[in-house]
């Protein structure tokens, strides 16, 4: 099952490396690709997706621009800490359009994902959306 709006699930995003109060980080989980989180220009750049309780995984798909290289983490403890590696994915660049990936967890069980975007096909990356296939 694919959730469009983790928003609408309760999920929170509860940490963000830069923020543009243009860009809001809320943009990356409200359901659409219209709005944005944007970053500040150096990396890495961070964001932490909270869910309201343990919640099993299967995949995630994150729409974004200039990404270039990005690590998933997870904890199921009530805060944001002490993370787990899961994966690292390299995002092709694409042009005049968004990115759009899907990683696959596998079913993992997680209270927060961290996503860190260690690097950019530009100086500034944006994300969109993420979404969650339970």
């Amino acid at each position: 099952m694919a959730n469009s709006s983790l928003g609408s699930l309760g999920a929170k995003v509860v940490v963000i490396s830069s923020s543009d109060e243009n860009h809001p980080p809320e943009n990356i989980i409200d359901g659409t690709t219209q709005t944005f989180w944007m970053s500040t220009g150096l990396f890495p750049q961070e964001f932490i997706i909270r869910f309201t309780e343990s919640t099993n995984v299967s995949a995630v798909t994150i729409e974004s621009y200039n990404v270039k290289h990005l690590k998933l983490e997870k904890n199921t403890s009530q805060s944001a800490s002490q993370f787990e590696s899961i994966t690292e994915k390299e995002f092709e660049h694409v042009t005049g359009c968004l990115q759009s990936n899907t990683v696959p967890l596998n079913g993992i069980d997680a209270t927060h994902l961290r996503f860190i975007i260690t690097s950019g096909h530009d100086h500034f990356v944006s994300v969109h959306r993420v979404s969650v296939q339970l």
